[in-house]
């Protein structure tokens, strides 16, 4: 009996996956920018590559077919996470290689930046596929371009590390290098992170709170490091944040 139900168990060994080979009649992989919110925001060219491709990798599937019905699309979905991105590289790899053209995207706006994405994306060009962006939504650019902040010189940090010690350093070597530091913030730790901030650049430090943008509840708070950690320290932060903090004067 045993030994026929380890015959019976299944094999659990990792899929073998032939290596892809790219000529021209391989597929493309579509870089497809996505709405941070207002499904408004879609480009007339984002919209057509997203029905006309043999399938779409979504970070979360059911947020992405939100936005294919909203389209009037019913394009094969495959999910494409930062848990299992590198795991699929190689089938994705496969399909480009038998000429599907797949478009990747993220829950929201660019993929590749603080999303799913660029490991693929640098797996399909040293293989000799082909890549092609397609440009739209960034929460950096919206939140920067009506920040009020300087715009000639920016860097982008995107999620702070989780170790105290790990953030405060991040922070002081962005924040010394001059220009407009950016950084995504999740809701439970974006006073945290403010709070770093002001111990490493000072009270009298510009910055930004941009939350919930391009959505109802779209935000703006414009202060001080120091006035910004008062007014958001009793306050219970929720949707999705953008922290943006201006060079010394």
């Amino acid at each position: 009996m045993a030994r026929r139900r380890a015959e019976r168990r299944p094999d659990r060994r990792p899929r073998q996956v032939e290596p892809a080979e790219f000529d021209e009649g391989s597929g493309t992989l579509y870089v497809v920018a996505t709405p941070i919110g207002n499904l408004e925001d879609i480009t007339v060219r984002a919209a057509r590559v997203l029905g006309e491709v043999d399938g779409v990798l979504a970070e979360d599937t059911r947020r992405t077919r939100t936005l294919l019905t909203h389209l009037g699309h019913a394009t094969p979905m495959q999910s494409l996470h930062g848990h299992n991105e590198k795991a699929k590289i190689g089938r994705v790899l496969g399909r480009l290689a038998r000429g599907e053209s797949l478009a990747v995207v993220s829950d929201a706006g660019t993929p590749a930046i603080s999303d799913p994405g660029a490991p693929l994306v640098a797996a399909v060009i040293e293989a000799g596929g082909t890549v092609v962006p397609v440009p739209g939504p960034s929460a950096v650019i919206t939140a920067l371009c009506a920040s009020g902040l300087p715009t000639d010189r920016f860097q982008f940090v995107g999620f702070l590390p989780g170790r105290p010690g790990r953030r405060r350093k991040v922070l002081v070597e962005a924040l010394a290098s001059g220009g407009t530091t950016i950084l995504y913030a999740s809701p439970h730790r974006v006073v945290k992170d403010l709070a770093i901030a002001r111990e490493v650049a000072g009270d009298d430090r510009p910055a930004v709170i941009a939350r919930e943008l391009t959505k109802i509840h779209e935000e703006f708070d414009r202060g001080t490091l120091a006035e910004l950690v008062e007014r958001w320290t009793d306050k219970q932060p929720r949707g999705e944040f953008v922290v943006l903090i201006g060079p010394r004067d």
